[in-house]
C-alpha cells in the first residue's frame, strides 16, 4: 500500500472513530468523562484524547469547564437546523415559547452561544403586522443582543476574558457597547439579575429582554428572548414580559433535568 492509500485509510479511520464518539453521546443522552468514553469505545488513550481534542476544537462536542465531561456540541445543533424537532431542547422550547408569544404577544427566540455569536436555533413569531426581522440559523455578535449578553454572562470568567481579548466589539448602532471595561460591568449586571436587556443595541428600532435556559448540568445551554419594536417595548411591557419569561425559563429548564440546587 502506498503513502496515498494509507493517509486514505487513516482519514476514513478518524472519520468512522468520530461519527461512533457523536453517535455515543447521542445514545446515552447524557455527558461522558473521558474515562466513559474510552470504556465504551475501547480505543486507545492517546487516540481517544486527540480525538476529543480536535471535535472539541471544532465545536461538534463540547467539553464542560466544571463537570470536565463531554457532550454534543452547538455544531451538532447547526447542522440539524432543517430538522430542529429531532432536538430535545427545541422540541420541548416549542409550545413554552407559544406560550410566551400568546401572553405577550410578541416574538419569542431560543439562541445558543458559538464562538462569540448568538445562533438563533428556534423563533415564534409575535402576532403584530410589524415584525422584527429574524430567522431560525441567524448568527449575530453576541455583545450587541439580549440573548447573547445572557449566554456571555453565563461563561466561566476564564472564557470570558479570552472573548474579550480577541473579540473586535463592533459597533451596529449608537447604543452598541463597545468599551471592554463598560460590557465587563454589564455582563456581571446580567449575572446578578439574571437578565439582559438589548436597547436597540444591534438595529435601530429594535429591543427585547432575554433571560437564561440551564440544562442538568446547572449550565447555561441557551437564552430565550421576547424581543418587539421599541415603539411598542417601553419598560413597563419588557417587566411584563421578563415575568412570563422567567416563569417560561424555569419550566424549560425543569424539563431539562436542572433543579434550582444545581
Amino acid at each position: 500500500m502506498d503513502e496515498r492509500m494509507r493517509s486514505r485509510a487513516r482519514d476514513v479511520k478518524s472519520a468512522f472513530r468520530a461519527l461512533e464518539v457523536l453517535e455515543l453521546l447521542t445514545r446515552e443522552g447524557r455527558a461522558l468523562s473521558f474515562a466513559e468514553c474510552q470504556r465504551a469505545l475501547a480505543y486507545p488513550k492517546a487516540s481517544l484524547h486527540g480525538l476529543l481534542h480536535t471535535m472539541a476544537g471544532a465545536r461538534w462536542i463540547e467539553l464542560d469547564s466544571v463537570s470536565k465531561k463531554y457532550e454534543l456540541g452547538v455544531r451538532v445543533w447547526e447542522a440539524g437546523i432543517a430538522h430542529t424537532k429531532m432536538f430535545r431542547l427545541e422540541t420541548l422550547a416549542r409550545p413554552i415559547m407559544e406560550q410566551v408569544r400568546d401572553a405577550t404577544t410578541e416574538t419569542v427566540q431560543l439562541a445558543v452561544l458559538d464562538g462569540g455569536e448568538a445562533l438563533y436555533i428556534a423563533k415564534v413569531d409575535g402576532e403584530h403586522i410589524l415584525k422584527l426581522d429574524s430567522s431560525v440559523g441567524q448568527r449575530l455578535t453576541a455583545h450587541a443582543t439580549g440573548v447573547g449578553k445572557v449566554l456571555l454572562a453565563s461563561l466561566p470568567q476564564e472564557e470570558l476574558e479570552a472573548w474579550l481579548k480577541t473579540s473586535s466589539l463592533q459597533r451596529f448602532t449608537p447604543n452598541t457597547t463597545t468599551d471592554r471595561r463598560k460590557l465587563r460591568r454589564e455582563l456581571e449586571l446580567v449575572r446578578r439579575r439574571g437578565f439582559a436587556i438589548d436597547r436597540e443595541e444591534r438595529t435601530l428600532g429594535a429591543t427585547c429582554v432575554a433571560t437564561a435556559i440551564h440544562n442538568h448540568l446547572g449550565k447555561c445551554a441557551a437564552a430565550m428572548s421576547v424581543s418587539a419594536p421599541a415603539v411598542r417595548f417601553g419598560a413597563p411591557q419588557r417587566k411584563t414580559a421578563l415575568a412570563h419569561l422567567r416563569h417560561a425559563a424555569s419550566k424549560l429548564s425543569k424539563a431539562l433535568g436542572h433543579s434550582p440546587s444545581k
